[in-house]
Formats: structure tokens, C-alpha cells, sequence
């Protein structure tokens, strides 16, 4: 088939979008040091992507894209702050800087390198700011580290686009109203900030792993970009046992992405899966961060404690052979370290597997009246399986029927159904 004179820019743009993925933290990072507004900097690195479109399907991808990227949105950003003489300081700053990298090429593990490192930190710190709401951390983030377009953020989330556009535009406009800095957090203000960083990148892994709404099961593209943004936040901050905790979980997670799905998409849960189709180099990935976890010493945080409960999955080759006594005794520390009703749901499935359902069901029960947990489809669901294993079938079947009346996501209500109608034959197994 002949290539069309049009197929080479295809080729180019489909160039300049990989570029984009890779390089724009980096730039906006970068910018915003310079300029301290992200809203500024972002503009300024989609000037560059536009200049990008506009010349490297005629003149070609340079051999340092981000480093042109960086440079034209520099340019830009000079030009910009020409018209502004209120700001000619920062034109100073901003035009001795751009000499000096223009006379000294930086070679790798130069302090340039760190710099762009620094950047990177305060760029998921600010992003990730506390005055900002849950909902608007997570699409900001998405946007500024993860590259990605109004569109696929919707589309990931399964909301409408004006939507994400009106969070994203709200929370740079919040950042510049309360003054936000775009610094590294004080050292009496780390552990809250990372805390809301770590929580951001969670939230974007849990959305990908169990998708609250629409067709999918799972959406393993938002999997993969928290591990992207939570290898990155490892990389920067080798320091915090948090931080390797947490990819250490999300890795030993994402090892069961192809398991968690059967052939037409339909959810198999974990006491189902084939375990051979885990992915072993993500497990020893996540075994490993885990041990960077435990080298850094400390008492753990709830996300090495997952980390650790998810370890003793991973190691198990079946259901049965999993040591859920080590796994309910995790859960009651997790409990305490970061105590919330989920926590307390998870620790009585362990606790049903390792002493049985009767005394599952017993914690089970005492979480009915929790306002947080009303409209949780896994309370019912839990509730269902701990009964359906005690005999008491009918009552399981209602139970697997409220859960599906709850859950917003189609394959896990069909899910649902299913078992509440197993119930109905008289299996009495979950």
C-alpha cells in the first residue's frame, strides 16, 4: 500500500503526542519555577506544543525534544513578560538563566538534572495542595503530570468533559488566589502534603483497578498512569517509606489486572482467578519496594500495611493456602494506624476466611449502621458471601440484590445478579 503525502505528518504528530506524554511534566515543572503560576507555565508549554505542531512535520523531531520544548516556552515566556514591566525581575531571572543553559550543555547527573528533579516534586506537590478539593487534585495531577487531554480525563472518569475543564480551570485559578508557592512543602508540613499526594495517586490506581461507573471492570490505562506518577514520586523522594509503600501496593495490584477480567469482561474475583496469568515481574517489582519500605525502618503507614496484606496474596498460589491469619492481624493494625469502615469490611472478609463466616459476619454487622458505608455496594456484597457460606440462602440472595441496586458499574452489577441468582438455585456457596 503506498504512504500518501499525508501519512508522514501523521506519523510526526503521533510523535509530538508521545513527546508531550514524556516531556510535560518536565516542562510545566520547569516553567513554573520560573514564573510561579502553573496556570501561566501550562499555558506556556501548550504555546510550545502548538509552535511543535506546527514545525516538526516540515522540519522533523529535533534529537532533544523536551530540551527544544523547554526552550521555545522559555522564549515565550520572555516575550510574555516584555509586555509585563511589572514583572521585569522575573525577566532578568528568567533571561540569565536561559544564558547559561544555552552556554553550558548539561551532561547527565548534573545539578541540572536535580533542578528539573525539584521541579518535578513541587510540580506534584502544588497539584496535589490541600486547599484544593479531592476531585480537582486528581484531574489537575492528570493534566500537569500525566499529560493527558480534557477529553480522556472525562472520558476515564466517565464525566462530562466541560466538567473536568471547569475543576481544572477552578483549581488554578484557587492556587493563585490563596497564593499557593510552587515550593517543597516545610518539614512540619510534609507528612500532611505527602499524605494528600499519596491519596491523589491512590485515587487515580482505584478508579483504573475497580472502576466505580460505566461498561468496563477495570480501566487499566489509569493503572498504569499512577504507577507512572508514583514510580516518579519514588524516584524523588527515595526517603519516604510512604512512598515506596505505595507503589509497592499499586504494583502487587496491577500484577492482577488480566487476571480480573474473563474472556467477554466479566469481573472474576480474587478467590476465582487463575493465578498464572499474574504478571511476576510486577509482584517482584512490588516485593521489592516493599523492602525499601522495611530498610528505611519506621512503624509502617496504611499504605505499606496494604502493601504488606498484598503481599501475602501475592505469595499464596491459591486461595487456600493464603495465610489469612497474617492478613486479619494487618488489617487490625491498619485499623488502628488509619481506622475507617472499609477497613474494618476488609478485616471481616480475613477474618471469615481465617476463623469463619460467623465471626466475619459478626463485624460485618456491627458496620450496618455506618452513614459512610450506606451506599457502599461491598457492605451487601460481603454481607451476602458470609451468609451465603452460612446456609442462610435466602438472606444472601436479598443481600446480592441491594448490592447490585447500588453499584453504578454494569459488569459489577451483572455480577451481582449472578450470585444473588445462584442463591435462588440453592447454591450455597460465594
Amino acid at each position: 500500500m503506498a504512504m500518501t503525502a499525508a501519512d508522514p505528518h501523521r506519523v510526526t504528530h503521533r510523535a509530538i503526542e508521545a513527546v508531550w506524554r514524556i516531556e510535560s511534566a518536565r516542562v510545566i515543572a520547569g516553567l513554573a519555577r520560573l514564573v510561579r503560576d502553573v496556570g501561566l507555565a501550562e499555558e506556556l508549554a501548550q504555546d510550545a506544543l502548538v509552535i511543535a505542531l506546527e514545525q516538526w512535520p516540515e522540519s522533523g523531531v529535533p534529537d532533544n525534544p523536551g530540551a527544544w520544548l523547554m526552550a521555545t516556552a522559555k522564549h515565550r515566556a520572555i516575550d510574555l513578560l516584555r509586555r509585563q514591566t511589572r514583572y521585569a525581575h522575573k525577566l532578568e531571572e528568567i533571561g540569565r538563566d536561559l544564558d547559561a543553559r544555552q552556554r553550558v550543555e548539561p551532561g547527565p547527573g548534573s545539578s541540572a538534572d536535580e533542578d528539573i528533579g525539584d521541579d518535578l516534586l513541587r510540580l506534584i506537590f502544588t497539584a496535589c495542595h490541600p486547599v484544593l478539593p479531592s476531585e480537582s487534585r486528581v484531574a489537575l495531577t492528570l493534566r500537569l503530570l500525566g499529560g493527558l487531554t480534557t477529553e480522556e480525563i472525562a472520558r476515564a472518569f466517565l464525566i462530562a468533559e466541560p466538567t473536568v475543564a471547569q475543576r481544572i480551570v477552578r483549581a488554578k485559578r484557587t492556587l493563585a488566589a490563596k497564593k499557593v508557592e510552587f515550593e517543597l512543602p516545610a518539614p512540619h508540613e510534609l507528612a500532611d502534603r505527602l499524605s494528600s499526594v499519596l491519596g491523589v495517586i491512590y485515587l487515580i490506581f482505584n478508579e483504573g483497578y475497580a472502576a466505580t461507573g460505566g461498561g468496563d471492570w477495570t480501566r487499566p490505562e489509569l493503572c498504569q498512569e499512577a504507577l507512572r506518577l508514583g514510580r516518579i514520586l519514588a524516584g524523588l523522594a527515595p526517603g519516604e517509606p510512604e512512598v515506596h509503600g505505595l507503589v509497592g501496593l499499586m504494583e502487587i495490584q496491577a500484577s492482577r489486572l488480566r487476571a480480573r477480567t474473563g474472556p467477554g469482561g466479566e469481573p472474576v474475583l480474587l478467590l476465582d482467578q487463575d493465578r498464572r496469568l499474574w504478571d511476576r515481574l510486577l509482584i517482584r517489582r512490588g516485593l521489592e519496594a516493599i523492602g525499601r519500605a522495611e530498610a528505611l525502618g519506621g512503624r509502617f503507614g496504611p499504605y505499606a500495611l496494604q502493601a504488606a496484606i498484598a503481599a501475602c496474596h501475592a505469595r499464596a498460589t491459591s486461595g487456600r493456602d493464603t495465610d489469612w491469619e497474617r492478613i486479619a492481624a494487618l488489617y487490625q493494625v491498619l485499623a488502628h494506624v488509619s481506622p475507617s469502615p472499609v477497613v474494618e469490611l476488609n478485616r471481616a472478609v480475613a477474618v471469615g476466611m481465617d476463623s469463619g463466616p460467623a465471626e466475619g459476619l459478626e463485624i460485618v454487622d456491627a458496620l450496618a449502621s455506618e452513614r459512610t458505608l450506606s451506599a457502599y455496594p461491598q457492605l451487601p456484597a460481603v454481607r451476602g458471601d458470609l451468609l451465603a457460606r452460612l446456609g442462610r440462602l435466602d438472606e444472601a440472595r436479598r443481600e446480592f440484590e441491594r448490592a447490585a441496586a447500588l453499584t453504578r458499574n454494569e459488569r459489577e452489577r451483572a455480577l451481582f445478579l449472578r450470585r444473588a441468582a445462584a442463591r435462588q438455585d440453592g447454591t450455597p456457596t460465594g
